[in-house]
């Protein structure tokens, strides 16, 4: 019987990178792309209220979100404490809705990648978000990164970071595994077809502290059950540019 020809390879072919985000902007059809604000940074909000730390959500004060695609948290943060808003994102798409669903708010928004100079003035932000983004960056970007942010902050002003945590991840172990990228610790994502890299707490938390005094830490749980995976771990982090530095 003669065999027949695969075209899987053709259906399957996958868009990357800008392409990728894109299209999901579009028309998502791997993520959920809300377009509600993090609860994640809503809790991060009561704790700098706890901490009386006005300074940094206060209509005075700027927010640099590093991926901030449809711009659901800096208009969450503009609407409730008056911030004014820089967010950055590698998709035109995206940054098209965040523009559309931020009139009327003092946010401005850049389709450019987060790899290389902000063109953010130095100790000029309250804030940044760093939330499931920087992941993407290979190891000379990421520190290009987390000095950028360092400079654009003002003393005193925070790091809200979130992303994927290496320690007890059964899909993080698997994909490291099947899918290795070139740099140790990273693999290439199966749908997006482009390197991800995942931390450990303890190389994450060294890396930030060469520059930022650490906060907070919150680790995500319930990612195994009876040895099978289940959602992606998380870490979250909340830093500090020391104010007399």
């Amino acid at each position: 019987m003669a065999r027949k020809p695969n075209f899987t390879r053709k259906k399957t072919r996958k868009v990357h990178g800008e392409a990728f985000w894109d299209a999901e902007y579009k028309n998502p059809t791997h993520l959920k792309l809300s377009t509600k604000q993090s609860e994640d940074l809503e809790k991060f909000t009561r704790w700098v209220g706890r901490r009386k730390r006005e300074d940094v959500l206060s209509p005075a004060a700027s927010v640099l979100d590093v991926g901030c695609g449809n711009g659901r948290n800096l208009i969450f943060l503009s609407q409730n404490f008056g911030t004014k808003g820089v967010g950055y994102d590698i998709s035109k798409a995206a940054v098209s809705q965040a523009l559309t669903a931020s009139k009327g708010l003092p946010i401005k928004y850049t389709a450019r990648s987060i790899a290389g100079p902000l063109d953010v003035p130095d100790n000029s932000q309250a804030l940044v978000l760093d939330m499931m983004t920087s992941h993407f960056l290979n190891k000379e970007e990421r520190a290009g990164l987390r000095d950028e942010i360092f400079r654009t902050l003002e003393p005193g002003g925070l790091l809200f970071m979130k992303t994927f945590l290496k320690d007890g991840d059964l899909h993080t172990k698997r994909l490291i595994t099947e899918r290795p990228g070139t740099e140790i610790g990273s693999y290439i994502h199966p749908v997006m077809g482009v390197a991800e890299y995942v931390y450990s707490e303890e190389e994450l938390v060294d890396f930030l502290a060469e520059k930022f005094i650490i906060h907070k830490i919150y680790r995500s749980h319930k990612h195994a059950f009876r040895g099978q995976a289940m959602k992606r771990r998380t870490i979250t982090i909340y830093a500090e540019k020391d104010r007399y530095q």
